[in-house]
């Protein structure tokens, strides 16, 4: 009987705090658009697929992975400097709410991505066997552990690298190589990208452009 009071008490405080949690409001891709069209059009295209291959194209992205690099954009109210440093994107985003880029990373997500295309079949060879088997070797993992063979990714801290431009995947690569970049959880992409060669990182850059 003990035991029977002591877990339903239990539940019970579970319960309130769940029901206590704020609820954050739906995301509305609607309320996006408008953003979109006005905000980002110029660098990543009114329907996320951007006409610049440095830039990064959005459509399709998973939306959690958007909005974590929206807020890790975004300097603290606090002063705090933001996770993630880009001048262009620190600027971007430092008018948007917390609902703004929720509903920014909803409207993205379900935009047709017009995918960029693998242009080297040697490169996309050598891509190929260490997006799908990695190299044990050099303790090189492979990429479809995490981010799926198809280039998917999984939410919410894998993004989707199937169809990317290779311009974009190239320099994110080398940036986490080289420090620039260190927003990934436990360092992850920093271990491994310090361990791919100029030639890996275009191999595999090829090989996700061509990726469905």
């Amino acid at each position: 009987m003990i035991r029977t009071t002591a877990l339903a008490l239990l539940l019970a405080a579970s319960f309130t705090a769940s029901a206590a949690d704020p609820v954050k409001p739906k995301a509305d891709p609607a309320k996006g658009q408008p953003i979109a069209a006005s905000v980002c059009v110029a660098c990543h295209g009114a329907d996320g697929n951007s006409p610049v291959p440095v830039n990064p194209n959005l459509a399709g992205q998973i939306p959690d992975y958007i909005y974590k690099q929206l807020t890790n954009f975004k300097a603290g109210a606090d002063g705090k400097p933001p996770v993630r440093n880009n001048a262009t994107m620190n600027g971007m985003v430092a008018a948007l709410s917390d609902d703004d880029m929720r509903n920014l990373a909803a409207y993205f997500s379900q935009q047709k991505l017009h995918p960029d295309v693998a242009k080297d079949p040697k490169l996309v060879a050598e891509g190929q066997k260490l997006w799908r088997g990695g190299d044990v070797n050099r303790g090189i993992p492979a990429c479809a552990g995490c981010h799926g063979p198809a280039g998917t990714g999984l939410p919410a801290m894998f993004p989707r690298l199937a169809g990317q431009h290779p311009d974009y995947t190239t320099a994110q690569l080398k940036a986490f190589r080289n420090g620039d970049r260190a927003n990934d959880p436990s360092k992850m992409m920093q271990t491994i990208a310090a361990k791919l060669s100029d030639k890996d990182i275009a191999a595999l850059a090829d090989y996700a452009a061509g990726l469905r």
